[in-house]
């Protein structure tokens, strides 16, 4: 135990590892653990998922030194269209030219691999791969936990960031509000006969929303983006089992012919969609981050961008106590930090939890009041441009790592 860092973080995905940079590019030591090896996780099809990434979330990783590497992987969000099933009534989210772009949407991959070989180059990063905790001891004087080699971790905080599943949660009994939405979102790539503009577009049915994400072209110059399908899970064996010719062929009937021709360019992904919430995301010495702490429908793109709000605002919260000759598990810090991530954490999910319901409601007449909402907000500068900043995840108060 004569390596004692600063953070334990159990998990080294998207989240537990940007944490891990971002802490060190203020001083702060750890320990990553993660079961996975790193070239299990950025290995060619293993996750073929994209994410948007916002503006705040852009920021972020900019600040903790990976924008020159990803800069050129991502395609520009120029632009929002949601729509209640192609019907006349559309929200166009659009900003001002000097706001910059709504965001930018990355392969999971992609950023993967800046993260892995930014990690593997900062000494205040200790990574341990291919290992699983079996115990975790936190008291007074600091955590450890020990791994299945047998080797043993210490530092002075331990931080949970293993996924929706976190073992570390349950192990503090740290309880959540969760339900089960009985959806399924399929993932995959298509290519497609016109430009999609930089647009990414929500098209909402009752049966499950079709999202369109922009991604760059393909070397050969076709134009491509990422699906993301939600259908109910009763109809979600039968579309598993469908050839690509008609899967595709269910896709393109909800497109309306927005982007011309299509074709598949990307195997087919699917997952169960579930809602849960934390309802206390500290504990003595503990702290849960990112899917640990809130899992959210991928409905609005929030997910991703959530977690990286719990790291920005953990990594302040510690760097600022530090400064003053607090500890990193010192309790005053963890009370903060989840004072400052319970309302955008509980808003966000609750707004995205809303949407799932309303569009979710079949019929003429719901239909028509959704689409008179969403002319209303169509028409009103202030409401396109609080829904947008939202979006953005510039808005509310912004630890340093966020803003520009």
């Amino acid at each position: 135990m004569s390596d004692r860092r600063d953070l334990v973080i159990l998990g080294g995905g998207l989240v537990g590892m940007t944490l891990a940079l971002a802490a060190a590019r203020q001083g702060i030591s750890s320990h990553v653990v993660d079961k996975a090896l790193p070239e299990e996780l950025t290995r060619e099809g293993v996750d073929g998922r994209a994410s948007a990434i916002s503006t705040a979330s852009w920021n972020l990783l900019c600040n903790i030194g990976l924008g020159e590497r990803l800069e050129p992987l991502g395609c520009k969000i120029e632009a929002i269209a949601v729509t209640d099933a192609m019907r006349p009534g559309r929200i166009d989210f659009r900003p001002e030219a000097n706001d910059g772009t709504l965001g930018r949407m990355y392969a999971n991959r992609d950023i993967r691999l800046a993260l892995f070989e930014a990690a593997r180059e900062e000494p205040l990063i200790a990574w341990h791969s291919g290992v699983e905790p079996v115990q975790r001891e936190r008291g007074p004087h600091g955590v450890t936990v020990t791994l299945d080699d047998g080797r043993v971790l210490a530092g002075s905080l331990l931080v949970g960031a293993e996924g929706r599943q976190s073992p570390t949660r349950a192990d503090a009994g740290l309880n959540t509000a969760k339900w089960d939405y009985h959806h399924r979102a399929f993932v995959t790539a298509i290519t497609h006969e016109q430009p999609h503009g930089g647009v990414a577009w929500e098209i909402f049915y009752p049966a499950g929303p079709l999202a369109l994400l922009p991604l760059l072209d393909l070397p050969d110059g076709r134009h491509r983006s990422a699906v993301v399908w939600t259908v109910a899970e009763k109809d979600a064996a039968g579309i598993t089992g469908l050839p690509d010719a008609v899967f595709l062929g269910e896709v393109a009937s909800r497109m309306d012919g927005i982007f011309g021709a299509v074709e598949l360019c990307a195997p087919r992904l699917s997952w169960p969609l579930n809602f849960h919430h934390a309802g206390r995301i500290v504990a003595d010495r503990l702290a849960l981050v990112g899917d640990a702490a809130h899992g959210m429908h991928p409905i609005a793109g929030q997910g991703l961008n959530l977690g990286l709000r719990d790291v920005g605002t953990l990594v302040q919260v510690l760097a600022d106590g530090m400064r003053l000759g607090l500890e990193p598990g010192d309790a005053q810090l963890l009370a903060r930090y989840e004072r400052w991530r319970s309302v955008d954490s509980l808003s966000v999910m609750a707004a995205t939890d809303g949407l799932v319901r309303l569009f979710g409601i079949p019929g003429r007449l719901p239909s028509a009041i959704r689409r008179l909402g969403m002319g209303v907000v169509q028409r009103t500068g202030w409401l396109k441009r609080f829904f947008m900043d939202e979006a953005r995840g510039m808005s509310g108060e912004l630890p340093e790592l966020l803003r520009a």
